[in-house]
């Protein structure tokens, strides 16, 4: 029997909700295997912790989260309580960039029995690849005069390391899929970075002789998420460009609220952390509506990259199954509530046990 030590995160809102649903059903899959098991241990880091700490989580929290296989993070930010840059910046990037979690990974897929808000899409599969710990989401930068003199100044921070270490990872996961990687861009108006961005692009495509390659624009690839997602498979893109990319991935599935991500180590030195996309919806916070499949698909990820892809095809199997049934929550057009899908998830996996 291998067992993992997983630290859990509600987190706050609906994470509070999710998290525990979706480890419900992560219990029920690998009881079926029986090879494997997972012991949770809940951490309370959160936006109540802060009110009451003065912190995201304590001096000590990277250092004990070091002692785990892996992170399952629910959901961050209480923006009436705490602002948003401090809880991001306390927990969920701190984390990530502590943990040296390089690479985001969001996959975004046309699942049976949910409607696309496009108009008769062409079924997709694609997955974008952000590098997750620098580019524009750097702290160099500041502010300062006042008045019609107050200025800001936020720069974005390449390196050859970080931006060649997203695209091979995209090249070696594009190997596996479809073959074809397309790099998100916008060397036409950032006069620096962007060039950069491209020479390295072409430089590492070498290595990679048997993908197919494009280079978009990311204002056009952005539109072509929208009129023609079919034709993408593996995209790796910038922090903040991989960010908006994902969001909208989410959306042309039909629900941000059911996006999973995985931020990875992918040296496997120190563990890595999977969250799903949606926030911590706190107007429906409390009320059991939350849809958790965005948390179990989450879970499927942690599966992927643990190396158990039968489990993780299976988990997103019942994914499907559950939708195709019509039971969903309401931010998919139904009533069912967070235990309704809950249950029917694990049904179907006891059913195929």
């Amino acid at each position: 029997m291998n067992q993992y030590e997983i630290a859990v995160i509600p987190g706050d809102g609906i994470g509070k909700e999710v998290v525990p649903a979706a480890i419900r059903v992560i219990d029920t899959l690998t009881d079926i295997h029986g090879g494997l098991s997972f012991k949770w241990t809940s951490f309370p880091w959160s936006c109540e912790y802060y009110l009451e700490h003065g912190a995201m989580m304590p001096e000590d929290g990277i250092q004990t989260l070091r002692n785990f296989d892996q992170i399952f993070l629910g959901a961050v930010g209480m923006p009436n309580l705490v602002p948003d840059h401090v809880s991001l910046w306390g927990l969920l990037i701190k984390i990530r960039r502590e943990m040296q979690q390089s690479i985001n990974v969001r996959p975004a897929k046309l699942l049976n029995g949910l409607a696309s808000p496009l108009r008769d899409p062409e079924p997709f599969d694609l997955i974008v690849v952000r590098e997750n710990s620098e580019g524009e989401y750097s702290e160099i930068g500041g502010r300062m005069h006042s008045g019609s003199d107050e200025m800001a100044i936020q720069s974005a921070v390449f390196t050859r390391k970080g931006t060649e270490r997203a695209m091979r990872y995209a090249f070696d996961l594009a190997k596996k899929r479809r073959q074809h990687v397309t790099s998100a861009t916008k060397s036409n108006g950032i006069s620096h970075s962007m060039p950069f961005w491209d020479d390295v692009f072409k430089d590492v495509l070498k290595d990679y002789p048997d993908i197919a390659t494009t280079s978009n624009h990311i204002d056009a690839l952005a539109a072509f998420f929208v009129m023609k997602p079919h034709v993408f498979d593996v995209i790796v893109a910038s922090n903040l460009f991989g960010d908006i990319l994902t969001d909208l991935g989410g959306a042309i599935m039909g629900s941000i609220g059911i996006a999973p991500a995985a931020n990875l180590n992918v040296e496997r030195t120190l563990p890595s952390m999977f969250e799903p996309v949606h926030g911590s919806a706190p107007d429906i916070a409390g009320k059991g509506v939350a849809n958790p499949l965005g948390q179990i698909w989450t879970g499927k990820l942690m599966l992927d990259f643990m190396g158990y892809e039968d489990l993780g095809k299976l988990l997103l199997d019942a994914i499907e199954h559950v939708l195709v049934s019509g039971i969903k929550t309401r931010d998919l057009g139904g009533r069912a509530t967070t235990e309704d899908v809950t249950s029917a998830v694990i049904e179907y996996l006891k059913s195929c046990g």
